[in-house]
């Protein structure tokens, strides 16, 4: 597994060794010795979890606060996402900025996205099974948002805003200036 830091150091790409023949592929999509050492500190991965969505569909910015707040390692299983993670950490250098990298089948890089971010994707190919591991289980009283079009995020979404599929819940999320923040 070969480990890169993204402008915000805490946000990390992982680039899995992948084995490939005639007969398919084979890699290892977490390791956790190997995983804790790079970050620094023990993870506890407690919850998979797997998503299916089509062109267009945005799903985001999620959090939970704490004491429920979640770390993520996300990935594409089938299919394309713009994944976006969301410094929302007011102590940080990098508060209030972004990562954003394309995550797909091809490439099977992962993005370990740390408690303290907000995190959304949208699907760029016709369908996306996307797949991520949590820390911390949900809380539905924890959970909040951070509206995906806030102009202060500068986030380029990578599609037209007329084909974003949208839930009515991510539709009226708080603004950056007005959200719950760590």
């Amino acid at each position: 597994m070969n480990f890169i830091k993204t402008e915000i150091p805490d946000v990390i790409i992982c680039e899995p060794q992948v084995h490939a023949d005639k007969r398919g592929y084979f890699f290892e999509s977490f390791k956790k010795e190997v995983f804790e050492k790079f970050i620094g500190r023990t993870i506890n991965f407690c919850q998979d979890n797997e998503a299916k969505s089509t062109k267009g569909v945005l799903r985001g910015l999620h959090y939970q606060m704490p004491p429920f707040a979640q770390s993520k390692l996300v990935r594409v299983i089938k299919g394309s996402v713009l994944d976006v993670a969301v410094d929302l950490r007011k102590d940080s250098k990098t508060f209030g900025e972004h990562v954003a990298i394309e995550l797909n089948e091809l490439n099977k890089k992962q993005l370990f996205v740390p408690q303290g971010f907000a995190h959304g994707y949208v699907v760029l190919s016709e369908e996306a099974i996307f797949a991520y591991k949590v820390d911390n289980y949900y809380n539905k009283d924890a959970e909040r948002g951070v509206l995906y079009s806030d102009k202060t995020l500068q986030i380029d979404w990578k599609l037209l805003n007329s084909e974003l599929l949208i839930s009515e819940k991510d539709k009226i999320q708080p603004t950056f200036n007005n959200a719950d923040l760590f």
